[in-house]
């Protein structure tokens, strides 16, 4: 008989309060390589933001958004192996990426 660790699964939609759902969050990146494409697509985000400000281009907007996200999913399947919570809670987990990025840059979370 083999003894295998359990798994625990956790519905992201069970939270009522993003304060409820953020340390779920964090848990599902462990990997440090998968929080730094997360800061990357957001930081790529953020340029993104400030093209458009500056040229009043819209598709500034989707190609941010399509950066962000991109990252986000190399991380995800890639390195972390787990479905982005986005797949269930979309809004909760775009606050956690801006969360986790603002932790990033104050030192609360190692890159």
């Amino acid at each position: 008989m083999s003894i295998l660790p359990s798994v625990v699964v956790v519905d992201p939609r069970q939270f009522k309060s993003f304060a409820e759902f953020y340390p779920f969050y964090l848990s599902e990146h462990r990997d440090r390589t998968c929080r730094r494409l997360h800061f990357v697509g957001s930081t790529l985000g953020l340029l993104c933001l400030a093209v458009l400000a500056a040229t009043g281009d819209w598709r500034w907007l989707f190609i941010g958004l399509a950066c962000g996200y991109l990252f986000a999913w190399i991380g995800h399947f890639g390195f972390e192996k787990n479905k982005p919570a986005s797949f269930k809670r979309p809004l909760y987990s775009f606050l956690g990426d801006w969360a986790m990025y603002r932790d990033i840059w104050l030192g609360r979370i190692k890159l």
